[in-house]
Order: C-alpha cells, then structure tokens, then sequence
C-alpha cells in the first residue's frame, strides 16, 4: 500500500473522456477519479466502508437495509466508474455475487491496475451498455439493482424509458429493489418524469435527497428507490436523517411527479447537463 499511497495524480484517456485519479490528502489509501473534471466516484482502498458522496452514502443504505445485516444479496451495478458500491457489497456482506456493467473498456482497465479491488470478491465486471446486458439477463435474478449510468455527466436517453425500466423489473426478483441516481435541477422536470417512469414498472417507491433539491432549489442528485413490495422507510428515514449530509424521504410520488405521463423510448431524453461551473474548484 506505501507505494500506491505515494503515487502522484493520474491523468488518462478513456472512451468517456479525460479520466483522473486524483490521491485524497485526508486519507492516504483513498482516491477520486474525475472524468473530464467532474467527480465521479471516490473510493477508499484501506477501508471500502467509508463512503464520501452524499447519493452514495443514500444508496448505501438501502444495500444495508435489504436484507440483515452481513447476509449476502445478488447485486447488479450497471455503472461502474471506480466500483465504489460494489467493494462496499463485498466488505459489509461478504460472498455476495455481483455483477458490473460498464461501458467504457479503458476505464475499467484503469481502475483494475491503478484501484485493484480484493480478489476475494464474488465480483465480475463486464465492459458494454447497461441496457443491452439487462436485456440477456435472467428472470428474478438479482436481489438488488444499482443504476447508476453517465455519458459527459448526462444519463443517456434509452436508460430513461419504460421499455429499459420494464427489463430492470424483469431480472428483480420479487421482492428485489432498484436503487437509481438520478441527477436533476430546477425545475426538477427531469426526476419527476424519471419517478413516473420507474413507478410504471415499479410501483412501491420513495425518493432520498438534500431537501434542497427535493423542493426544486439546487440542482442535485435524487436517489430513487423502488420494488413491489413495501419499502423500509422509517429505516431510510432515520439514516437520512442522522448522515453527515442529512438528506429528506420523499414518499407522496403522486404529489413529485405532478401528473407526468412515463417516457417511453421514442420521447426518452437524456438528463440534463449540470450547471456550469459546478464542479470548479473541486479536485
């Protein structure tokens, strides 16, 4: 670990852009890979517990209140970037098989040799587009599905659809849980589609975020849960509140959603941009 631990800034080209491994001052076995500036994931290798992005924090703890604690779940990522929450799965619930799709080939090889992960981990990564892997999926296979998918900070637009939300319903078994990130500002016209969508194939959910951006202040991210089953939110309640970055539990989505009608592929549209400037000064 010394030599990692001094190994200077790392800048490379990826397929998605200019990727950069940028060393945490405050702790010496954690990183942050940027991608063409904006941060990305923030990973800790002495120590995969310790989550620094408020959304990452809030998906979290779904994965901690999915099942007791320790008990190994079927977790599929699709996003990869620096494999934040799968080596978070694999240190806080060990044996959990899980798998990754990632489309951008170079950064996964930057993230194997530069951020290696414990090779103890039932943890499989597979480079292509997230809805082309779910679409040759299993039935029921998966306990839990992360999205968490950017192009240029945008989601791409056929991972905002009915169609792509259906086939994610598909490989959920029947009490399994999406956990999504969804980035959105002002007037927040975007998420309250995406709640809408989702809902359409996955009717119990709720939203985690800043209370600022749940009232349409800031642009920020929303983290949404949902499954077909009822969900633990006095649980996610609590942890929201009690984090270092207090977040709100959405749970009237008739009310967010404001009477928008589910995307279907051929009105699907990316996220927004973030604003300009967002993420100046952050390294």
């Amino acid at each position: 670990m010394a030599q990692r631990r001094q190994s200077p800034r790392r800048t490379e080209v990826v397929a998605s852009g200019v990727a950069e491994l940028v060393p945490d001052g405050d702790r010496p076995g954690a990183w942050t890979l940027l991608l063409d500036g904006a941060p990305q994931s923030h990973v800790d290798l002495d120590d995969p517990t310790h989550l620094e992005f408020e959304y990452v924090r809030r998906m979290s703890a779904v994965i901690d209140l999915a099942a007791p604690p320790g008990v190994p779940l079927r977790v599929l990522h699709l996003g990869g970037g620096a494999l934040t929450l799968p080596r978070y799965v694999a240190a806080t619930r060990p044996g959990s098989p899980q798998r990754v799709v990632e489309i951008d080939g170079p950064l996964v090889d930057l993230v194997r040799s530069a951020l290696p992960w414990d090779p103890r981990a039932k943890l499989k990564v597979r480079v292509g587009d997230a809805r082309e892997a779910v679409s040759g999926m299993r039935e029921a296979g998966y306990d839990l599905v992360v999205l968490d998918v950017f192009a240029g900070a945008r989601t791409p637009a056929h991972l905002a659809s009915v169609e792509f939300m259906d086939q994610v319903a598909r490989v959920l078994a029947p009490a399994g849980l999406l956990v999504a990130n969804v980035a959105d500002g002002p007037p927040l016209t975007y998420a309250r589609t995406q709640v809408a969508t989702i809902r359409a194939a996955l009717p119990q959910a709720c939203l985690v975020a800043d209370a600022a951006v749940l009232r349409g202040r800031r642009f920020g991210n929303l983290v949404v849960v949902a499954g077909r089953t009822p969900l633990p939110v006095d649980q996610l309640s609590r942890r929201a509140a009690g984090d270092w970055f207090p977040g709100r539990v959405e749970t009237d989505l008739d009310r967010f959603a404001g009477g928008r009608a589910p995307v279907r592929d051929a009105e699907a549209v990316p996220s927004p941009p973030p604003p300009e400037g967002l993420f100046s000064g952050r390294s």
